[in-house]
């Protein structure tokens, strides 16, 4: 901190104690920046001074301008090697004109054990404050500032102070002084110094609205035996947190996307207004979350295409299929009015949501409204205030809908001279006067509703406590905005997915371009930073879509369909010397999809001869190539775009046949390979020798197991710290799938929760996880959107059901057909009961519990199917959220298996938890 540490009779002399043990060959340093009105900021670091009992101390005098100063404590080595404190949060202090004096008495800040309560999902939805009063000015002279953190505070519950004088209530719970929680979880009384006597003894206790006694800290008194006798002087104690000696905090939740909503008011999808309804649903029932999937624009065709939530054309404009009509407004045509609550009806009947149709005439009504009141609306102070705070992305989405929409398609590359993004042009584009003007205005005006109404769902969300959790997706379409506006943050040669799993054991293929993580480091992941501010305006908790995105993508070459031929990137690619150090001699006809003459003939069966008389030719005298015109599998899939049945089965084994390679050459790095994934099933594998097959095997274990786990932990801290840094909001990673061993270290090291299945353990060699040993830094659930909900996993595989069954529940006996309301309740509790922090149920599995809310057919409560590209995300809710608020007896099962598992934060929340004191 470069300071003028000279003495200046009109500055502010700050002197900075803080107490920490270590040896004479490391310093202390304080680090930090502060600005006057007017004044550059002062920043640097500034060596401390150690005094006597580990004490040091630094003596500053800034200029009287100066309001506040932020700063952290380094600990420096010989070597100029610097330890940070844990906790990432800064120290701050604020200096008014009551003295020209301080001492700020710090401590050196781990990280608190119960560090995601001072997330936003703590601090601004379950355990929010009111806006407290404004303090009275304070003209004490001589003033003791006392700090603690405390995030577990109700919302009708405050921190208070007794000690052993008069000041403070002689240790009379009632007559204790009210601390000041204005910077929640930050608490903070300033007591007149002269009304006290030192040494002070004193400790923090928790009251409830009308005073009483809530809960004391535990521990010792604490102490405080100084003051110094300077006329005008503040000290400010930051003091160690409440020691509130409770179990670990627990909440339920539910998670649901939104277009699976259904209302009486909605239009055939789920809506914001359907949200507020599920809002109030997860109160009544003393949940602590609502989840849901993404809610980004997805509007590229307007058919079934779109309806994949996780590829979104722009990461900031939400889904206009999301708007509450209700919420907008009423049309005055009597007319239109009458054909829409036709439309309305007919669709809201529906079982399932029809894209398609709800795009057109929902699209219809919202212009019907905008021709009545856009202007009015564009004209407004609240749209004008709109229109400047969010321009910068605004402006180039509705450009980019517009031509869109004259083009017929949203790949820019076929625009012609629109193709590239050119911010000038597409300014002119958006003024008044421009001949796209009214199309640009309606798109301007409908994300102007679209974000007014879900502001008020989050409003809505903090007031009542319950945490809103939004969901981060991995990647963006790759006709979307921000690949048009900023094309060298991605890398359109590759296409983002998952190697083979358990959803699909030919691996996923999203189809987005992968990042160039090199150029987004540049400016510190700025890209990342700015999506994560615009989440955070109205989630206070964020899912991390495949988090292990950030360790390594999956990188699928451009011409493959599926992601059997795709490779880890970054990654350390073997040379031709490696892979033979492992006993393998290499081959360059590794590298070329072929298949051998009696692997042909087992994979085509009695298609063989026209096969390949069609579509394969001959190499060498024992293999078949695919033929030019079919030599990839993306030319495999347009040459078989409308399949029967017997033509599918040929374009399975052709796809199958263009991945018949043992290694796939490096995009990047010539002359290195990486090991094709699940190649030791490959027809390719079986023409080596055994000694050959088991050495491959060697090299490809080590090789996606071992050989990455310290490079993928350095790039995932390096990618990872700066954002998570950047945003307040819980954050809980989707880290399912091919797992890296640094995975759970780096995600432990960033408070980062993960997310436990039961059925999918991370244990090898178990089946079911063991739900009382899961980390508690973690959000467990039954199911996710990816996956079978719970009663449709019952009736897949009756054998594993079976193992389950006997195992997870200690049944005795066959197991039931069917997983009956008692076995659903019974597999919730057990939820519920886990280690876990949060437990977050789909809404599917909840009405699993009841035989009259459950769905009349469980296989088609299902969201999405992995391993089908081009499925329809259409489930919805098969009743309505007025019914679920009214379902008295489900409710109150909810809430009774919710206070037995000690997930029912309202009653903490609400005053006296029970606590003896």
């Amino acid at each position: 901190m470069r300071i003028n540490t000279d003495e200046l009779s009109s500055g502010i002399k700050v002197t900075f104690h803080i107490e920490y043990r270590t040896g004479p060959e490391k310093k202390l340093c304080m680090a930090g920046s502060t600005a006057a009105p007017g004044e550059e900021p002062f920043t640097g670091v500034q060596e401390m001074h150690r005094r006597d009992n580990g004490l040091w101390t630094l003596q500053l005098t800034l200029p009287s301008s100066v309001r506040a100063v932020s700063y952290r404590y380094l600990l420096v080595d010989a070597d100029g090697e610097t330890v940070t404190e844990p906790w990432e949060r800064p120290h701050r202090a604020v200096f008014d004109t009551s003295a020209a004096v301080y001492h700020l008495h710090d401590r050196w800040q781990e990280t608190p054990p119960d560090i995601t309560l001072y997330s936003s999902a703590f601090t601004e939805a379950v355990y929010a404050r009111t806006a407290a009063a404004a303090q009275p000015p304070d003209n004490t002279r001589r003033t003791l500032v006392i700090r603690v953190p405390n995030p577990r505070t109700g919302k009708k519950q405050h921190l208070a102070i007794a000690g052993n004088q008069a000041a403070l209530g002689c240790w009379l719970p009632e007559q204790a002084r009210e601390m000041d929680g204005s910077d929640f979880p930050e608490w903070e009384i300033r007591l007149n110094a002269d009304e006290l006597t030192f040494p002070l003894e004193y400790k923090f206790l928790l009251r409830d609205g009308t005073g009483q006694a809530v809960r004391w800290e535990t521990g010792e008194n604490r102490r405080w035996h100084r003051f110094p006798s300077d006329a005008a002087v503040t000290v400010v104690l930051s003091c160690h947190p409440f020691r509130e000696g409770l179990p670990p905090w627990k909440g339920a939740g539910t998670v649901l996307p939104v277009f699976s909503l259904r209302s009486e008011q909605s239009f055939g999808i789920g809506d914001l207004h359907d949200l507020k309804q599920l809002i109030d649903w997860a109160a009544l029932t003393n949940q602590s979350l609502i989840q849901v999937l993404p809610v980004n624009d997805t509007t590229r065709t307007r058919t079934w295409d779109d309806s994949y939530p996780y590829s979104a054309i722009s990461i900031y404009a939400l889904h206009p299929l999301y708007v509450s009509l209700t919420e907008m407004g009423v049309l005055k045509d009597a007319r239109k009015r009458a054909f829409y609550r036709r439309m309305q009806q007919a669709l809201n009947a529906e079982e399932d949501v029809d894209y398609e149709a709800v795009a057109k005439y929902k699209t219809d009504c919202c212009r019907d409204f905008f021709a009545q009141e856009g202007a009015a609306v564009l004209a407004g102070a609240a749209f004008r205030l709109f229109w400047e705070t969010e321009r910068a992305w605004l402006e180039p989405y509705a450009a980019f809908c517009y031509y869109r929409d004259k083009y017929r398609t949203a790949d820019f590359s076929t625009w012609g001279e629109h193709a590239a993004f050119r911010p000038d042009r597409e300014h002119r584009l958006c003024a008044a006067g421009s001949e796209a003007r009214p199309e640009i205005a309606f798109t301007c005006f409908l994300q102007f509703v679209l974000h007014t109404q879900f502001r008020d769902v989050a409003d809505h969300a903090r007031r009542k406590g319950i945490i809103l959790k939004g969901d981060l997706p991995i990647g963006i379409h790759r006709s979307s905005v921000e690949a048009w506006t900023e094309p060298a943050l991605f890398n359109p040669g590759g296409q983002a997915g998952a190697p083979p799993d358990a959803f699909s054991d030919r691996g996923q293929n999203w189809f987005f371009p992968t990042y160039n993580w090199d150029v987004m480091e540049k400016d510190d992941f700025a890209w990342w930073k700015k999506r994560l501010r615009a989440l955070e305006r109205d989630f206070t908790a964020l899912r991390m879509d495949h988090i292990l995105g950030f360790f390594r993508i999956w990188e699928i070459p451009i011409d493959c369909v599926d992601g059997l031929c795709g490779h880890f990137r970054p990654a350390l690619p073997l040379t031709a010397d490696e892979i033979e150090a492992w006993g393998l001699p290499f081959r360059e006809a590794f590298l070329r999809a072929r298949i051998h003459r009696r692997h042909a003939a087992e994979l085509l069966g009695d298609m063989a001869a026209e096969v390949i008389e069609t579509f394969l030719m001959p190499e060498g005298d024992e293999h078949f190539i695919l033929k030019p015109f079919c030599n990839t599998q993306r030319k495999v899939n347009a040459l078989f775009e409308r399949s029967d049945a017997v033509s599918a089965k040929v374009r399975d084994a052709l796809l199958t046949i263009a991945c018949e390679v043992l290694f796939l050459a490096d995009p990047f790095e010539p002359a290195k390979y990486h090991p094709r994934i699940s190649a030791s099933t490959s027809f390719a594998c079986r023409e080596l020798t055994p000694e050959e097959q088991q050495a491959f095997d060697r090299l490809s274990s080590h090789f996606f197991y071992e050989r990455h786990n310290a490079f993928w932990k350095e790039v995932a801290l390096k990618r990872l710290t700066p954002l998570v840094h950047a945003t307040g909001m819980m954050i809980c990673g989707e880290d399912l799938g091919m797992i890296p061993e640094p995975v759970h270290e780096v995600m432990s090291r960033l408070h980062i929760l993960s997310l436990e299945l039961e059925r999918a353990p991370k244990t090898s060699g178990t089946e079911f996880a063991c739900l009382q040993t899961l980390p508690p830094a973690s959000v467990c659930t039954t199911s996710t959107h990816d996956m079978p909900p719970l009663r449709s996993w019952w009736q897949e595989d009756p054998e594993r059901t079976r193992r389950y069954y006997r195992q997870a529940l200690h049944g005795e006996g066959p197991a039931p057909a069917a997983c009956t309301p008692g076995l659903a309740g019974q597999i919730l509790r057990s939820h519920l009961n886990a280690s876990s922090m949060l437990t977050v149920i789909p809404l599917q599995d909840w009405l699993a519990m009841s035989e009259t809310l459950r769905h009349p057919r469980p296989e088609r409560e299902r969201i999405n199917i992995p391993a089908h590209p081009h499925h329809r995300w259409r489930y919805r809710m098969h009743l309505s959220l007025e019914t679920l608020l009214a379902a008295d007896d489900f409710n109150r099962q909810i809430r009774t298996l919710i206070a037995e598992s000690g997930r029912d934060t309202r009653r903490e929340s609400a005053g006296n938890t029970g606590e003896v004191i």
